[in-house]
């Protein structure tokens, strides 16, 4: 947290969500917290108040530790595989997961079980695909159920045609439907011995393979913070004391490079790193020399030949270019703070350069008081930052009442001039609004919300004169027609309507001369006041 949460809110312009490596499955009822012991002095609820005031999505990933043993550390395979075959053990993951994510308010939750890959055998994996795929559609269903998303981060897949797999147990093309994102670990091409990280050409063929099986805008391809630096070579002896560097300093000893430490290692040792344009990488060697004495005291040296892969400015270009061709969801760094502050800013270019257009939005109505029955026409307009009509693009009309939900009414497409127009019949007062699909190229449109307030249509019969003495009916009508409608007449006698929208008083004057009467209905979460003009009576 001391370099990973301050890193994403630097960037947030850059950021949509973040995922907190903080948790991990131990069996099919428990989670793990791996924070709170990292962290004993920082509640959790401090970074996360952090990331929401970002305006982070909050979805943490959780790893599958369910085949270690706790007491001896021994990996068994297929335990995790097994669970997810049984319905039971399966049903109570998904439970575990679920809960996690509503208790803690998260807006989802990414998966990043790995030991499919590389704990099982792949003789197993034709056997798991299917046990996994059934998982990720009860997590799917569940959380969508609560607007949660699912998220899932894998290795790289390839196009069977090449006759290179990947690792095809997590059956991207069956659960593209069902899931919201798609993370691949587009890193760790090298490990063993030296080489780029994750060359341009291999993360490339598991992009355009994942484009074929699943929606562009769930893709999002991982970009590694870090680098790998290898021993090669090693002469002389190397000492024992005061450290041990016997085992440490040996060909085919890697360790990791944090990529904003890797300029400060290649100057230590008069290195140049030289960007390679075919893996899209940086890479340099250096030479360090260790010294000290053998077990029996004997001074001695070794000069260890070494070689560092590593991620850089350029790279980072590369990869969101990739963004920006295939029209993908977008970069994952593993992990935030590792990067050379550049780096960003090499994103940051490539963002700009390929954001999308803001389309602005307005929404006027005919008119703001209608009476019961009487049609509403509504236009919104959409315009791009240059003035010019957004068009062609598809709009939705939505209306809410009595503080109920939006409900999308009508759905179309801007004309020409950038305009939708609509017809409504509305029952009752309405907020109304509208807004524009966003796209690779447009964001969304959101008109802000216009209010027609609709009144009760009232009608009423009245003499045009009355004989003093003499008692007459005035009768009201009310509609739309329904029972209890608090008709005021006002001489200060209250009616409620009958089931036909009627509401009948009876007057009397003694004295001859002229009476002013009106009828008004008060306001409600319905409909706005309404009420009569005056009509004088001659009372004679």
């Amino acid at each position: 947290m001391k370099t990973s949460l301050p890193s994403a809110i630097l960037n947030a312009d850059l950021v949509s969500q973040v995922s907190p490596f903080w948790y991990t499955l131990k069996d099919q009822n428990t989670i793990t917290d791996l924070y709170t012991p990292a962290n004993p002095s920082v509640p959790m609820c401090v970074p996360l108040q952090s990331m929401q005031a970002a305006g982070f999505k909050i979805i943490p990933t959780i790893t599958d530790n369910t085949d270690v043993n706790p007491k001896t550390g021994a990996v068994s395979q297929l335990t995790l595989s097994n669970l997810l075959a049984n319905p039971l053990s399966r049903a109570n993951i998904v439970k575990t997961i679920f809960n996690l994510v509503m208790q803690n308010g998260f807006d989802g939750i990414d998966l990043d079980f790995e030991n499919f890959a590389y704990v099982d055998p792949t003789s197993t994996w034709s056997t798991t695909q299917g046990r996994w795929v059934q998982f990720v559609s009860d997590l799917s269903t569940a959380l969508h159920a609560q607007g949660k998303i699912l998220s899932i981060t894998t290795p790289p897949l390839f196009d069977p045609a090449t006759g290179k797999k990947g690792y095809y147990v997590y059956a991207w093309s069956q659960i593209a439907p069902i899931i919201d994102q798609l993370h691949i670990m587009a890193y760790d091409y090298s490990t063993s011995s030296p080489g780029p990280i994750g060359p341009l050409a291999w993360t490339t063929s598991g992009v355009t393979y994942a484009l074929s099986v699943v929606p562009a805008s769930k893709i999002y391809i991982g970009i590694p913070g870090y680098g790998r630096d290898w021993v090669t070579k090693v002469i002389g002896t190397c000492p024992s004391l005061p450290i041990n560097y016997t085992k440490a300093v040996a060909p085919g000893v890697v360790s990791t490079v944090v990529m904003h430490n890797v300029a400060a290692l290649a100057a230590t040792y008069g290195a140049t790193p030289i960007y390679n344009q075919t893996f899209a990488e940086s890479s340099f060697t250096y030479q360090k020399i260790y010294n000290g004495t053998t077990a029996n005291g004997s001074l001695t040296t070794c000069t260890a030949y070494r070689t560092v892969w590593f991620q850089d400015a350029q790279s980072f270009t590369a990869r969101a270019n990739l963004v920006s061709k295939y029209h993908l969801g977008g970069l994952s760094e593993w992990t935030f703070g590792m990067e050379d502050p550049t780096a960003f800013q090499a994103i940051r270019v490539v963002a700009l350069a390929i954001a999308p257009d803001s389309v602005a939005a307005s929404l006027s109505a005919d008119a703001a008081n209608i009476a019961f029955g009487t049609p509403t026409h509504v236009v919104g307009t959409f315009t791009l930052p240059d003035k010019s009509p957004a068009a062609g693009i598809p709009v939705h009309l939505q209306t809410q009442v009595s503080g109920g939900q939006w409900v999308t009414v009508q759905d179309g497409i801007t004309g020409s001039d950038g305009a939708f127009a609509a017809t409504l019949q509305l029952t009752q007062s309405t907020n109304i609004r509208m807004f524009t699909d966003g796209s690779y190229q447009r964001l969304e449109g959101d008109t802000p919300t216009v209010t027609v307030n609709v009144a009760r249509v009232l009608t009423w019969n009245l003499a045009a004169s009355m004989k003093a003495g003499v008692p007459y009916s005035i009768t009201a009508q009310v509609l739309p027609a329904v029972a209890g409608i608090a008709v005021a007449l006002n001489n200060g006698a209250t009616v409620q309507t009958d089931a036909s929208g009627k509401a009948i008083f009876s007057v009397s004057n003694l004295a001859p001369g002229f009476v002013p009467y009106q009828l008004s209905i008060a306001a409600d979460q319905q409909f706005s006041a309404v009420h009569t003009d005056f009509v004088t009576v001659w009372v004679r």
